[in-house]
């Protein structure tokens, strides 16, 4: 009885899956449970991703382009590299660069805190991390809350923001995060 109990522990702990990968399994396995959803996932133009805020923005951001969620790692600071640019951190044995993402699309600097939170982010020839302000989880919007993206795409946010939706009182915008790594701008400092 014993063997098999240290077998099974020592087979969940070499599965090794990151937290974002358990809570989308968690989340896939909730949702086939919820009566009444599968009308939901057929609505017209059902779209789902992670919702997060900069500054003022509430802002979304597609799952297929946010490899994991963590907390901000130690960052060594680059000599001579752009102010956005806070340096590059350690994770998992890989260096990423790690970008302060308010401070690029607004010139402010991001004032770091207790909790606070990353997106990585795919990019040609390695991930890089953005800072974020706060996260809200998943979001899902469907056609009906569509709605236009004036005062949300406003100055280099209307690079990335094709598309918002109001949820409640709030307006979202759709931030496309593999349209920033494709920034040239971006791309020279974060490389």
């Amino acid at each position: 009885m014993g063997m098999h109990t240290d077998t099974m522990t020592s087979r969940a702990a070499g599965s090794r899956a990151t937290p974002y990968e358990v809570i989308a399994d968690y989340e896939r396995r909730s949702l086939s449970h919820v009566v009444g959803l599968p009308e939901q996932m057929e609505a017209p133009g059902l779209w789902r991703g992670v919702g997060y805020r900069i500054g003022a923005h509430r802002l979304a951001s597609g799952f297929d382009e946010v490899v994991e969620i963590l907390p901000l790692p130690p960052v060594t600071p680059v000599p001579g590299a752009q102010p956005w640019m806070l340096g590059v951190a350690n994770i998992r044995g890989s260096l990423l660069p790690i970008v302060d993402l308010k401070q690029f699309l607004e010139g402010e600097r991001t004032v770091i805190h207790e909790g606070q939170r990353v997106l990585i982010v795919r990019q040609a020839g390695g991930d890089v991390a953005v800072t974020i302000d706060e996260l809200y989880g998943q979001r899902s919007f469907v056609e009906a809350q569509k709605i236009e993206t004036d005062g949300l795409a406003e100055g280099r946010y209307s690079h990335f923001i094709d598309r918002a939706y109001r949820l409640g009182d709030h307006p979202w915008g759709v931030f496309s995060l593999s349209l920033l790594a494709r920034t040239p701008e971006f791309r020279q400092a974060a490389a």
